[in-house]
């Protein structure tokens, strides 16, 4: 039987065997991150500089921004280092630093995607009553609840996993600290604590998802309704793109940890990771710039400003 214990380091898994094929990969998340940042950058200075832009949907907006910024900076700067000087360590403490940040990060990715879909909800199905519901304060609160009840959600399953002895080595089948590669590492009877906060996770997953489904049951029903094809136009510019990025975080999210184990490989686990944790938040501001008009016009003056010293603004909404 193996000795419990705490390593001073964990093994992660390189992406390639070679060196040349590892550089081709840091090139690739190099291109990546720089999309992230400059995409989200954008909206970001797009939403806090535009007065027209100041409302809930795109307050909101500025803060999916920076839960993305911080999600792909969490995980992709360390794989680029690693890639770029063919090394496959990790610290104890950069490990559970990294876990803490990603799970900060992705609870709140997937709480915020829930209060926004309310927040569309009550824009189209109860419009007369959308500036009282969604007041400033109301908006303010939601935030300052989803990043408080991360931060201490990340905290007990941090400290808890980190806590667990490990029975099983030190070697990650994955290219960062992954929470399930950890787990697998612990002793089974010590496995247990946390399996009791994985189901109590579960569980309000589940309860946002189902939220998630009866937010947009009545808004595709009101938006069908609107008479004129240019209102369900408008309708649809909002809330589509906040659909598509739903789908694409919950559909990789779901089928990473719930694949079933006979089509497991390292590949395959390597590629399903990068595209739910890599992928969303480099293509969440195309996503949401695509269709709505009034966000591309102010990223747009964005980027005219930043490369006109003397600034006129031609791209105003027609």
């Amino acid at each position: 039987m193996s000795n419990r214990g705490f390593p001073t380091e964990f093994l992660l898994l390189p992406f390639a065997d070679t060196h040349e094929l590892q550089l081709l990969h840091f090139a690739l998340f190099l291109g990546i991150y720089l999309a992230a940042l400059l995409g989200n950058g954008l909206i970001l200075t797009a939403v806090a500089c535009n007065h027209r832009l100041h409302t809930p949907m795109y307050f909101f907006l500025l803060n999916l921004s920076l839960i993305d910024l911080g999600s792909i900076s969490t995980i992709v700067p360390k794989a680029m280092a690693n890639s770029l000087w063919d090394i496959t360590t990790i610290s104890y403490a950069g490990c559970a630093t990294q876990v803490f940040f990603f799970i900060v990060f992705v609870t709140a990715e997937f709480y915020l995607l829930t209060i926004m879909a309310y927040d569309r909800y009550i824009a189209i199905c109860k419009p007369l009553h959308y500036g009282t519901i969604m007041a400033s304060r109301t908006c303010v609160n939601m935030a300052a609840a989803v990043w408080g009840s991360t931060f201490l959600y990340a905290v007990l399953h941090t400290a808890n996993t980190f806590s667990l002895p490990l029975c099983q080595g030190n070697l990650l089948d994955q290219f960062f600290c992954e929470l399930p590669q950890i787990l697998k590492l612990s002793c089974s009877d010590a496995y247990l604590r946390e399996a009791v906060l994985l189901v109590v996770s579960a569980i309000l997953g589940f309860v946002c998802f189902i939220f998630l489904v009866l937010s947009y049951v009545p808004i595709f029903r009101s938006v069908l309704r609107i008479p004129s094809q240019q209102g369900q136009h408008k309708a649809f510019s909002t809330c589509l793109p906040h659909l598509a990025v739903v789908s694409l975080f919950i559909s990789t999210s779901i089928f990473a940890y719930l694949k079933p184990s006979s089509i497991s490989s390292p590949f395959l686990n390597l590629l399903l990771a990068v595209l739910y944790s890599v992928v969303p938040p480099a293509l969440n501001p195309l996503i949401y710039s695509m269709q709505n008009k009034e966000l591309k016009c102010a990223v747009k003056r964005q980027i005219w400003s930043m490369f006109s010293s003397t600034y006129k603004d031609p791209f105003t909404l027609q």
